[in-house]
């Protein structure tokens, strides 16, 4: 199970929204690139990155602080002779020409979101352009797929949109439940297997990570094909430590192997 920091940009500054709220968001530093650092320093094997202005706008707008935590990913591997740590990006992604120049700079996965589900003929030629490195997110509120920065919900059931994207080879499937991100009230649980158990690609669990009790139960159910969690809000405020938060999850892993 992977723990993988999020770190939100809006202004090129490092914020967490709640619900998905622009009007609602805590700045946590203004220095996006040395937050990056710090958490790959607490052991982060994947950071998270939403571009919130380009959810909104329908285009990427903080590249700047893009390329700069890219730059700090790869000095911090260099420095301590490791593989480069993967990155994933989400937010205003609408075109092949700007998801190949992601790529390029240096990001390792590009997440499709309000695209997917508005374009998927988009969808279909990135996952075939771009084999590999094509996530989904699906950001979901009772079922339901949520668009634009989840400012609108979708007729479209979960299932069936991932099923679809399924098909178009995408690489995974990050699962956001809009009710609780920011909330810290904890992962919907049910509602992430559900998803996972209809899937043969992996599954990313987001939103709602409060304490390190909400990681081991998705250790639990890591089997049904749950890869990792996105942390958000919980790693900023200290409800959860997220260097004690992956030592946990791993050493669940290896009892589940021992016992396997």
């Amino acid at each position: 199970m992977l723990l993988i920091p999020a770190i939100d940009l809006k202004d090129g500054h490092c914020v967490r929204l709640k619900q998905g709220d622009m009007d609602q968001a805590t700045v946590f530093s203004d220095d996006p690139a040395k937050m990056a650092r710090h958490w790959l320093e607490q052991g982060a094997r994947r950071l998270h990155l939403v571009d919130l202005n380009g959810a909104f706008a329908g285009k990427p707008k903080n590249e700047p602080a893009i390329k700069a935590i890219l730059a700090a990913v790869r000095r911090y591997a260099q420095e301590n002779d490791i593989e480069e740590i993967p990155v994933q990006l989400g937010g205003g992604i609408r075109d092949l020409d700007t998801i190949e120049r992601f790529l390029d700079d240096g990001i390792s996965y590009v997440i499709i979101g309000t695209a997917a589900v508005k374009n998927p003929g988009f969808l279909h030629d990135a996952c075939g352009a771009f084999p590999g490195q094509i996530i989904v997110g699906l950001d979901a509120k009772d079922g339901k797929v949520a668009t634009d920065g989840w400012s609108k919900l979708s007729g479209h059931e979960v299932i069936d949109l991932a099923k679809k994207f399924e098909d178009y080879g995408c690489e995974a499937i990050v699962y956001t439940d809009i009710g609780r991100d920011g909330m810290m009230k904890g992962v919907n649980i049910e509602a992430t297997v559900k998803l996972a158990q209809s899937m043969t690609i992996p599954v990313i669990a987001s939103g709602g990570v409060h304490t390190i009790a909400d990681v081991e139960a998705l250790c639990e159910v890591q089997d049904e094909g749950i890869e990792g969690v996105i942390c958000g809000r919980s790693i900023y405020e200290g409800t959860l430590n997220l260097r004690e938060a992956q030592e946990r999850a791993d050493e669940l892993a290896a009892d589940a192997d021992d016992e396997a």
